[in-house]
Order: structure tokens, then C-alpha cells, then sequence
């Protein structure tokens, strides 16, 4: 599986997540396949998305397009890094 995490902060939590969601369409076509939300524990503006993806190449065209680097400054995204990742192992308990 394949996996990227972005961390960002936000300049306003409630406006960029109306965006997020905005997109989702586009996230899924793009070959998102899943994704988890997550915030820093005392700062709701800081944001971790954690998402699967159909491939890396993939993740890499949509989060570099253009069009995504517009989205991104529209929905006050400050920063973000992408950490793409790839599955070695996978457990519980």
C-alpha cells in the first residue's frame, strides 16, 4: 500500500475543512483510497492528513498540480508537508 502524510496548518479549521471536503471528489478520482484526519492535540489548526493511495505517482501528480497548489492557497493552507510513504509491514494487537 501506499501512503502519503501531509502535516499543515490552517489559517481557520471550519473554512479549510468545507474546502477538504469540497474536493473530495477529485481526491478519490484521483486514486485517494482512504484517508484519516487528524489535529495537534492543543492546536485545531494544525492539521494531519494521512491518506492510502492507488499509487505514488499518482499522490504526487495531484498534490503538485497546479490546480491543487491554487485550492491549497484559497483554502488557507500555510506550508504543507508531504511525506509519501510505502507500506512494510502491518500489524495489531
Amino acid at each position: 500500500m501506499q501512503y502519503v502524510l501531509i502535516i499543515h496548518e490552517v489559517d481557520n479549521y471550519h473554512f479549510w475543512k468545507q474546502v477538504f471536503d469540497q474536493a473530495a471528489p477529485m481526491r478519490k478520482l484521483a486514486g485517494e483510497i482512504r484517508y484519516q484526519l487528524l489535529r495537534f492535540e492543543r492546536d485545531a489548526n494544525n492539521i494531519v492528513h494521512f491518506s492510502a493511495w492507488v499509487s505514488l505517482e499518482k499522490a504526487r501528480e495531484f498534490f503538485e498540480s497546479p490546480e491543487l497548489v491554487e485550492i491549497r492557497k484559497q483554502a488557507g493552507v500555510k506550508m504543507p508537508k508531504f511525506i509519501y510513504l510505502e507500506e512494510i509491514e502491518q500489524g495489531s494487537h
